[in-house]
């Protein structure tokens, strides 16, 4: 497995051997080890999520309420997705930066991250499947939402494709916004819960 450290703090991109035969193919994009040596700590999972996309499907940005936050393990299992971290923690060294992976299953990269970093995909292909492993359950209380189009956020969406968001997601407010409302996470809340995964 290769690993490479994101433009955002403590976001990583894993990306898995796949071994491809006559039958198929065999990954595993997930390795425990592999990812506690390049993270610096386990992550707790306590639930799987997974959605299925038509193509030009947008969603996002979300990120959880900290605390309790919530760290993501995502990675394509069918289809293709141009897949967004972005930090919005407020004191965070990279606050406000993001990066993208495109992910397939040609490839199998997957994404860690961590509390606090918000996500988002657009799905580039019909029936995009997105497989989650994340450290706390659902709460839709604590479900946050920001302007995916934020030009403050300025993500570099694709042109000629018609996005269909959710209401939810086609509402959200920018980071500015967002920021005066204290709907960011800080920094130093985000780690204290980090710590506990060690």
């Amino acid at each position: 497995m290769t690993v490479r450290a994101l433009a955002v703090e403590g976001a990583f991109e894993f990306t898995p051997r796949v071994h491809r035969d006559e039958r198929g193919i065999f990954t595993s994009p997930l390795q425990g080890e592999e990812f506690a040596r390049a993270v610096g700590h386990s992550m707790p999972v306590v639930q799987t999520n997974h959605n299925r996309s038509a193509r030009g499907v947008l969603r996002g940005v979300h990120f959880t309420t900290t605390p309790p936050g919530q760290a993501k393990y995502v990675h394509c299992a069918r289809g293709r997705a141009m897949d967004f971290v972005v930090d919005l923690r407020l004191g965070s060294p990279t606050f406000g930066v993001w990066d993208t992976v495109e992910m397939d299953t040609e490839s199998f990269h997957s994404i860690y991250l961590p509390v606090g970093v918000g996500h988002a995909f657009l799905a580039l292909e019909d029936d995009t499947v997105m497989s989650y492993l994340v450290s706390s359950p659902y709460r839709p209380g604590l479900e946050q939402s920001l302007d995916p189009f934020d030009p403050v956020l300025a993500l570099p969406w694709p042109e000629g494709l018609a996005r269909t968001l959710s209401k939810r997601d086609a509402h959200a407010v920018g980071l500015a916004e967002a920021r005066e409302l204290g709907m960011l996470p800080r920094y130093e809340d985000c780690l204290a819960v980090t710590a506990g995964y060690a």
